[in-house]
C-alpha cells in the first residue's frame, strides 16, 4: 500500500513514518506546509503530489478539511482522518468527500480506546441512575479540550442515554443534575492521554481507564483503518466498523 501522509513533521506523523518503515508499505508522499519546498517525496501542499496513491492518512489540523477533501475526491483516493477539533462545517465536506470515497475517521486511533467506549456504554446502560464523569489527560501542547477521544466517549454513553447532557469543565455555583455527563480537561508536562471514565452509584464506583504510553498505537490504528479502507465503497467509516 503506498500512503500519501499528511502532517507528516507533526509527533504524530513521525510516529507514522517510523511504523511504515520496513514493513509491508511505503509513504509516497510526505506533506507539510513545514517544508520549505518540494523536494524528493517531501511536498508543501497535498495538490502538488500527481503520483500513485492507494490510501491518503492525515494527521494535520481540522484547518486543512477543504484541501484535505477536495484532494481525495477528486482524486478517488480512500482517506483516513486522525485529527480532531472539527468544526460543523468541516464535517460537512468530510461527509459530502464520503459520498465519493471511502473515509475512516476517528477521534482516536486506538483499539484500546475502542473497546473502553463499548464497556463505557454497557456500565452505563447496566446503571440507568449512575453519576457518569469523564476525565481526560494530555500534554500542555494540545489545543482542543475536551479532547475528541472524550466527546466520542461521551458521544458513545448517550446511545444508552439519549436525553444525557454533556457538560464541559464545569465552574459556577449549582447542582449536577441527573443526566449530567461531565467531562474535564487537563493537559499538563507530555502526557500521551489518558482517559477515566466513572460510572458512580450510592454504594459503587465503577472506573474504566485507558492510558497511551506511546504515539505508536496511534499510529498502528492509522495504518490498520487505511488497510481496512482499500476496496470498501464510498461512505463514512469508523472505529467501530474496523473492529466489528
Amino acid at each position: 500500500m503506498e500512503i500519501i501522509l499528511h502532517g507528516s513533521t507533526g509527533a504524530m506523523g513521525r510516529a507514522v513514518t517510523e511504523i511504515v518503515s520496513g514493513g509491508k508499505h511505503s509513504i509516497a508522499a510526505f506533506v507539510s506546509p513545514e517544508y520549505p519546498e518540494n523536494a524528493g517525496r517531501q511536498y508543501v501542499k497535498i495538490s502538488d503530489f500527481n503520483g500513485k496513491a492507494d490510501c491518503i492518512v492525515d494527521f494535520s489540523s481540522h484547518f486543512a478539511a477543504k484541501d484535505l477533501t477536495d484532494y481525495a475526491a477528486q482524486r478517488g483516493i480512500p482517506l483516513v482522518i486522525a485529527t480532531t477539533g472539527y468544526t460543523e462545517e468541516e464535517m460537512d465536506m468530510v461527509r459530502e468527500c464520503a459520498k465519493k470515497v471511502p473515509v475512516f475517521m476517528s477521534s482516536n486511533m486506538s483499539l484500546g480506546v475502542a473497546a473502553v467506549s463499548d464497556l463505557a456504554k454497557r456500565a452505563a446502560a447496566l446503571f440507568p441512575g449512575a453519576d457518569i464523569e469523564i476525565v481526560e489527560y494530555h500534554h500542555n501542547r494540545k489545543a482542543d479540550a475536551p479532547s475528541g477521544t472524550a466527546l466520542m466517549l461521551a458521544n458513545s454513553i448517550k446511545e444508552v442515554r439519549p436525553n444525557a447532557n454533556i457538560v464541559t469543565g464545569r465552574s459556577g455555583y449549582g447542582k449536577r443534575q441527573p443526566e449530567d455527563i461531565g467531562i474535564s480537561a487537563v493537559r499538563l508536562g507530555n502526557e500521551v492521554g489518558t482517559h477515566e471514565v466513572y460510572i458512580a452509584t450510592q454504594s459503587q464506583v465503577i472506573t474504566i481507564s485507558h492510558r497511551a504510553q506511546s504515539r505508536s498505537l496511534f499510529a498502528e490504528g492509522a495504518i490498520s483503518a487505511a488497510e481496512f479502507l482499500i476496496g470498501k465503497p464510498a461512505g463514512f467509516y469508523g472505529m467501530k466498523d474496523l473492529i466489528g
